[in-house]
């Protein structure tokens, strides 16, 4: 099945750059591009993408705000938001805002692609390393939501999440807990339902404002995961 994916940047030669190289893959392809985030909100109610490749900073609507419209709608669209990293505040509003991941715009071509797959899979964020630097100190900010109840979320799925917020992969969390993968896939899957989570980013905020993972935790996963 095909990716099907909206660029949202202001820059037409990010936007030019960005298409090229995804029209060179098979699995990947550009729907539409909006040079606003208001016109990404109006593009993605109708086209309906799998991803929208979000720049932060855009005239009129920023990138934050057309990210929680586009989430609040619930449609099947994931946020993949593009930073220059030298803002923080704005990757951890981002994330509040409900996107599923970040990138930064000077990654390698090949790794853009890849993140534009993992997060249509609903899947763990591209550098988890930073991705649990960024989560760590977004919620340290936040101390007054680290109340979360977990209403309906059994012993068992208790402890995923747990390594979920902890930055495991199925895989590992399989191996820590000595059961299949399948079925560690199918605990955050029901995880997923239960917390009304869009994907694995959102379980891992659930999980530190839960209280069941403390921002200091130290990694447990190989960087090159």
């Amino acid at each position: 099945m095909t990716i099907r994916v909206l660029l949202a940047d202001d820059q037409p030669l990010v936007r030019a750059g960005l298409r090229m190289v995804i029209d060179g893959t098979s699995d990947v392809e550009v729907v539409d591009e909006a040079g606003t985030g208001g016109q990404a909100v109006q593009l993605a109610k109708e086209l309906r993408p799998d991803v929208v490749l979000m720049d932060i900073r855009m005239p009129g609507m920023d990138g934050i705000t057309a990210t929680k419209m586009i989430t609040a709608e619930l449609l099947p669209t994931h946020v993949l938001v593009l930073t220059t990293f030298d803002d923080d505040e704005n990757v951890y509003g981002a994330l509040r805002a409900g996107a599923s991941g970040f990138l930064v715009k000077d990654m390698a071509l090949d790794d853009i692609l890849t993140a534009i797959r993992v997060v249509a899979a609903g899947d763990a964020l591209l550098a988890p390393s930073v991705t649990r630097r960024l989560i760590a100190e977004f919620t340290t900010r936040t101390p007054a939501a680290r109340h979360r109840e977990l209403n309906g979320v059994t012993g068992r799925e208790h402890e995923i999440l747990t390594l979920v917020g902890r930055g495991l992969s199925n895989a590992e969390i399989a191996a820590h807990l000595h059961i299949s993968p399948g079925t560690a896939k199918a605990h955050v899957a029901s995880l997923l339902t239960k917390l009304g989570a869009r994907d694995r980013v959102q379980l891992v905020i659930v999980a530190y404002d839960a209280g069941l993972v403390s921002p200091n935790w130290p990694a447990q996963r190989s960087e090159n995961r």
